[in-house]
């Protein structure tokens, strides 16, 4: 059923890291955060369709890495661009699109600039401008990667991105990744973590018109709840979910967090912006935007 395979598409603008798995007639794309840039997908298409398996039945899953070797100033339109000569490579369009974090970044520019490859999409933990927060985040780890402290990294990003109750166990996780798996460049993570602090979208979002589910955690410490409140405020035909208690790692987190997905991709018809019930603007607090 879940049919896990490794691949690489060798593109005229590099070599890119993908997987597969899953059994069903529609294609969904993954897009994964900026860790990416100290590893990308290779050989992880078991445990991803593990992770995800119950979307392997409905979707043929497909996970995109960004190229093997950035070059300095790539931006996330860049690597959108990447993407979509990545999909035509393998025949993709109108596909049900699912970017998590800086993978979000890309999604929003692939679905702005080539409408015809995104039939809906889900932008997950992300922002459409750079704010305070994710400014300061990105600059400590752009130190860490220039003193090569990969351990640093992932505990930052452990402490920045769980719950309360999940982050004990998190930060014996991943000082355990940061003790192996140690990249040998950190370049390729530098070049996309400068690509998330000068994505901006903001002023483009209303050319998004595919429907759209934002998703976003109140307590995200790493974009803010607020990034993903005026994201849905800007894009014409979206539906917006804010989980309480939980912030960046929620699609680690919350246990509805796949079902959701599935039950969007289901969905028909078009709809009207809306919060959800019990959602207020207010609840998401700390947006940090210079000038806000």
């Amino acid at each position: 059923m879940l049919q896990a395979k490794n691949g690489i598409l060798h593109l005229p603008t590099g070599t890119v890291d993908y997987i597969r798995f899953g059994s069903g007639n529609k294609s969904l794309v993954m897009l994964p955060g900026v860790g990416d840039g100290l590893k990308t997908v290779k050989g992880m298409a078991v445990p991803f369709a593990f992770l995800y398996r119950s979307l392997a039945k409905k979707f043929t899953v497909y996970v995109f890495s960004r190229r093997r070797i950035l070059s300095p100033g790539m931006t996330t339109r860049d690597m959108a661009e990447d993407l979509n000569t990545a999909m035509d490579a393998l025949g993709l369009s109108s596909s049900l699109l699912v970017g998590v974090s800086q993978g979000g970044m890309i999604a929003q520019w692939l679905a702005i600039d080539h409408p015809d490859k995104v039939e809906k999409l889900v932008l997950t933990v992300t922002l459409s401008r750079p704010n305070a927060v994710i400014r300061d985040v990105i600059g400590r780890w752009i130190k860490m990667a220039g003193r090569k402290d990969y351990k640093g990294i992932m505990l930052d990003t452990a402490e920045r991105s769980y719950s309360e109750k999940r982050r004990k166990l998190a930060r014996l996780e991943y000082r355990l990744l940061g003790s192996i798996g140690k990249p040998k460049s950190f370049q390729r993570f530098r070049i996309q973590a400068v690509s998330c602090v000068t994505h901006d979208t903001y002023d483009l979002l209303d050319r998004i018109l595919c429907p759209v589910l934002v998703i976003g955690g109140k307590d995200d410490r790493i974009v803010t709840g607020q990034a993903s409140v005026e994201m849905a405020e800007r894009i014409p035909n979206c539906e917006l979910y804010m989980y309480d208690g939980l912030g960046h790692g929620l699609y680690e987190e919350a246990p509805d967090f796949l079902k959701r997905i599935s039950e969007f991709a289901d969905m028909a018809g078009n709809w009207k912006r809306k919060v959800l019930p019990g959602m207020r603007d207010r609840d998401c607090e700390g947006d940090g935007h210079a000038g806000n």
